[in-house]
């Protein structure tokens, strides 16, 4: 679909947005139309109450469509959260003995078989993300696409993303009760690595992170490749929480004061600057002083940052690997020097991510900011999804020939429809039942024996009997007669007999 238009909705913990696009004539986007506002119903990226979230949905899909002057039915929808893992899974497909040539086909069949592999109890999978190809065994070299290499095994490495089904469903119920559609769920860094990454950061190594309001979500990329997502619960709104408390204000002045005046490091002010905090409903006015502001603003992203550096690490990817080091997005990224908190924590070369490089040109400056990273990532992922179905070529059905009608023979019976494959050895490429082919029907055994019953002889059937004859039982011998001498074990069982009687008086 060349002129696709696609809708990107991004519901965050703290905003929701909604960006409408479609590719512009340079290969870039046109972003139509656009709204954000404040999320109601979220917490830490998971949707709480359905009702709310539906009616913030609706508003900001509402304003950007009359924004962009179209009509939107389905959307592409960010997904983040603490229940999002992932896992390593592997692959493998035997090619047909006709056929040495690996296919699209063939890839297609693995993904989708991934698909159905078990996850923990209540998790769906969300993506499956191909890694690492092999033929025959043998990796191939990175930029080598599996299609059109000649083998008869195909190996893949997988990357999987899974997600607790009820989260995942009170999304979709949440969209669904703003009269709209789910045309597909995109892990939010995914997204934001569209707007903010270019292949050659990918080629290179560079680890995402975007720091959100609710959840900090993690992506590593190494040899063009998606190799590991995580999901941190620690993020914008803790920052705001932990300012809230601390200086005693609301929550908003909390976090206008986060926005407009918050450091990263103590040394970028000086001691005697403050910020004036005005008088709400009996609440005096107070200065709030720089330097402890950004004192805790440095504590909780110092915090973050640790965090950042522990995943790269379980990620088993070595720093000095990721050549193209960190890019931070997201509305949190937009804090004066984070970048210099983030370089001290993780020793790696930091930038700040805006999502306008695939933008076209006469695009709002508000789209510089971080926070529509995810946004503008879900409408390139959109588009690129619209382009790969476009490209998929289905061969024009033929109409057989008639034959004339003449008089001739009957044909021979046609074989059957889905015939059963040849048994091949995988190993030596013969057929094993090859020997046995052409010989006919087995020939049966003979016929055995009538078989007579065994007469015995005379004398022996006499003897047998005389055998089985049964024999007299011998009487009992008769009892000794009284003044006899009895035997001395009698008389040590009488005497025994009377002693216990004797015991028992």
């Amino acid at each position: 679909m060349e002129n696709a238009i696609v809708v990107g909705l991004d519901i965050g913990t703290t905003k929701t947005a909604c960006l409408i696009g479609k590719k512009a004539a340079n290969g870039k986007i046109d972003i139509l139309g656009y709204a954000i506002d404040k999320s109601v119903g979220m917490e830490k990226g998971d949707v709480i109450n359905i009702v709310d979230t539906a009616k913030t949905i609706s508003d900001v899909v509402r304003r950007a469509s009359e924004q962009a002057n179209v009509k939107v039915n389905d959307v592409y929808v960010g997904i983040a959260g603490r229940h999002i893992k992932s896992y390593s899974s592997q692959g493998q497909k035997i090619l047909p003995p006709d056929r040495d040539i690996v296919t699209q086909e063939d890839i297609d069949t693995l993904c989708n078989e991934q698909r159905t592999i078990a996850t923990g109890p209540g998790e769906e999978i969300i993506h499956v993300f191909p890694q690492t190809y092999y033929i025959d065994g043998r990796e191939l070299d990175k930029g080598i696409h599996p299609v059109g290499v000649t083998g008869s095994r195909l190996n893949i490495d997988f990357h999987i993303v899974t997600g607790n089904k009820i989260n995942i469903g009170n999304i979709v119920k949440s969209v669904k009760s703003a009269e709209l559609s789910i045309k597909g769920l995109v892990l939010e860094p995914v997204a934001s690595s569209l707007a903010t990454l270019s292949q050659r950061e990918k080629d290179a190594g560079v680890v995402l992170v975007d720091i959100g309001g609710g959840t900090t979500d993690i992506a590593i990329f190494h040899e063009g490749v998606i190799r590991h997502t995580s999901v941190l619960a620690l993020a914008g709104e803790v920052i705001t929480s932990d300012i809230e408390r601390t200086c005693g204000l609301l929550k908003d002045q909390a976090e206008n004061l986060k926005v407009k005046f918050g450091h990263c490091l103590e040394s970028a002010v000086s001691d005697n600057e403050s910020v004036s905090i005005p008088s709400y409903r009996g609440i005096q006015q107070r200065n709030v002083s720089m330097k402890m502001l950004a004192r805790i603003i440095n504590v909780r992203v110092s915090d973050i940052m640790g965090l950042v550096a522990y995943e790269i690490q379980k990620s088993g990817y070595d720093p000095k690997m990721l050549h193209s080091g960190l890019v931070l997005t997201g509305g949190g990224s937009s804090m004066a020097d984070i970048k210099a908190v983030a370089e001290l924590n993780t020793a790696m070369n930091t930038r700040i991510g805006e999502p306008i490089d695939h933008l076209a040109d006469g695009y709002s400056d508000e789209l510089k900011h971080p926070k529509y990273a995810t946004g503008i990532g879900l409408v390139l992922y959109g588009l690129n999804e619209a382009a790969a179905s476009n490209n998929h070529y289905i061969e024009e059905e033929k109409t057989p020939e008639v034959p004339e009608t003449t008089a001739t023979p009957d044909p021979e019976p046609l074989p059957p429809t889905n015939p059963e494959p040849p048994v091949i050895n995988p190993v030596n490429g013969k057929d094993p039942f090859a020997a046995l082919k052409g010989m006919g029907e087995p020939p049966m055994p003979p016929t055995p024996p009538e078989l007579k019953p065994y007469v015995l002889e005379p004398e022996l059937a006499s003897e047998l009997e005389s055998e089985l004859e049964p024999k007299p039982v011998p009487e009992p011998e008769p009892a000794p007669e009284k003044g006899s001498k009895d035997p001395w074990y009698r008389k040590v069982g009488v005497w025994f007999g009377k002693f216990l009687e004797e015991s028992d008086d």
